[in-house]
């Protein structure tokens, strides 16, 4: 795992408190890509966290982004969002 995965997900943990916490790093699908080519990273990202109780899609996925404003754009090119609930995460097995 790269450095910047690890402060990633440290955050993610932080903010968080996530039961799972899956983040895969999908940047050499995307090789010669613009967001590539800046240095930023293509990520893929399955969070479970009681956290999203009683918010929107939309919600959950605005609270991630604001977890990791400052990487995004820069350290973080693109980020496909997988978040759920514990309740969710157990009815989806």
């Amino acid at each position: 795992m790269s450095d910047r995965e690890t402060r990633i997900k440290a955050r993610l943990l932080e903010t968080f408190s996530p039961t799972v916490c899956q983040l895969v790093d999908e940047s050499a699908a995307h090789a010669g890509h613009a967001g590539a080519a800046s240095g930023g990273s293509h990520y893929r990202l399955h969070l479970v966290s009681s956290r999203f109780e009683n918010e929107s899609r939309v919600n959950r996925h605005r609270l991630v982004y604001d977890c990791l404003r400052d990487m995004m754009q820069h350290e973080i090119h693109a980020l496909a969002l997988s978040v759920e609930t514990p309740s969710e995460a157990i009815h989806a097995t």
